[in-house]
């Protein structure tokens, strides 16, 4: 967050600087660069400051709890186009290209119903176009793509200098069953298949794909049982196995590393997929 809360809006009636001096510093510091906006925005990240852990203890989190006198390195959810990104990155699949066109990633079919003069329809993109950075998604005016409206994108009508931040069920349900993010863990989990030979093995590198550590002891048993549950439930109800590594328009190989493709397997992999990319961890920045 900025030296005042209100980015918005920093004048008389705004939020009073928590550190003046050092806004004028900076000011200055700006001015005497030539107007360096690389200079400045590398000073502040390179500080002490910034490099900051966001793991305060408890006596630093009672003196200072919004963290106004900057005693710890915030955190916070990612933008919405930044969740995006992050799960593509972790299964594979993003396509880091830069400049285009806009992209139409898969929507829910008729959520432009009550757009007029002239009606129009969504069509989904193929291909590489499914998989670029959430930065490219097309924007209809009033009507953003709703995986982003789901993450507090804003509706691009004015200017937004500061976005608000919500937690909410809905994020949960985008995350577990958006087909970007569906077909984002089906291509991690076939990833992790051919990564390692056993599932101990596999569960850590899934983990540290997604969230860039290795799994602390507590964590194994428990992913380790809901991927057995999985299993199980796959294996009596094959179709719904069919059904789940159906979403998304990303081939699914008849083979793996040489032998038959088990799809039982590869849907267990994905359910545990799922729940690694719907962590709090996975989008929050930390």
């Amino acid at each position: 967050r900025g030296l005042s809360a209100k980015l918005d809006d920093l004048g008389a009636q705004g939020e009073w600087p928590s550190h003046p001096l050092l806004l004028d510093w900076l000011a200055d510091e700006f001015r005497s660069s030539g107007w360096n906006v690389k200079h400045i925005v590398k000073l502040m990240v390179m500080s002490q400051a910034y490099q900051q852990d966001s793991f305060a203890s408890p006596e630093i989190q009672a003196m200072d709890p919004y963290n106004r006198l900057l005693s710890h390195q915030g955190r916070w959810r990612l933008d919405a186009e930044v969740v995006r990104d992050t799960l593509l990155a972790s299964s594979g699949l993003l396509v880091d290209s830069l400049g285009g066109e806009s992209v139409k990633p898969y929507q829910p079919a008729g959520y432009w119903a009550y757009l007029n003069f002239p009606q129009r329809e969504w069509h989904s993109d193929q291909g590489q176009k499914l998989y670029r950075r959430g930065l490219y998604t097309h924007w209809q005016r009033q009507y953003l793509h709703p995986s982003l409206l789901a993450f507090d994108a804003p509706s691009r009508e004015e200017c937004t200098a500061d976005r608000p931040r919500s937690n909410t069920p809905l994020q949960a349900l985008v995350l577990l069953n958006d087909p970007s993010y569906v077909e984002a863990a089906r291509a991690l989990a076939l990833r992790t298949l051919q990564a390692a030979d056993s599932d101990p093995a596999r569960i850590e590198w899934m983990l540290h794909e997604v969230l860039a550590r290795s799994p602390r002891p507590d964590e194994l048993p428990v992913l380790n049982a809901l991927l057995e549950k999985h299993r199980t439930e796959f294996s009596a109800q094959p179709d719904s196995a069919q059904q789940l590594l159906a979403v998304g328009e990303l081939p699914l190989p008849d083979q793996l590393d040489g032998a038959q493709l088990n799809v039982t397997e590869l849907a267990a992999w994905t359910s545990l997929a799922r729940t690694l990319l719907n962590l709090h961890e996975t989008i929050t920045r930390n």
